[in-house]
């Protein structure tokens, strides 16, 4: 792992909600610490209700956690492009990350410890 990335499980129960619809709650959710960005919480996606999100064609790339890939969030009132970004096939050093969903706050999109 970059010696600047720290993956923990983070502790309670984490909710996110995008355009008024709860998408997801957690006790298994992981915080990732990069250098001095803000903490990310990172949920599993069996804790996520898949049928909001759309894949889209968006890949970037992370030089120390590998291509990240996205999602739209989908509601009845609007669509949240680009709001969700997975890491399908992280880098070794990050493996604790796939399988999980991390969501872009603000815009209609709250990621909250409850």
């Amino acid at each position: 792992m970059a010696d600047h990335i720290t993956i923990r499980k983070a502790e309670g129960t984490w909710s996110v909600r995008a355009g008024g619809a709860v998408l997801g709650e957690s006790q298994d959710a992981l915080e990732l610490i990069e250098g001095d960005y803000p903490p990310v919480i990172y949920f599993p996606r069996d804790d996520i209700a898949m049928a909001f999100l759309d894949k889209t064609d968006k890949v970037t790339h992370c030089p120390h956690k590998g291509d990240a890939s996205y999602y739209s969030v989908v509601t009845k009132s609007q669509t949240l492009e680009n709001t969700v970004w997975s890491y399908e096939d992280p880098k070794d050093g990050v493996a604790r990350i796939k399988d999980h969903l991390a969501f872009y706050t603000g815009d209609g999109v709250a990621v909250e410890k409850i």
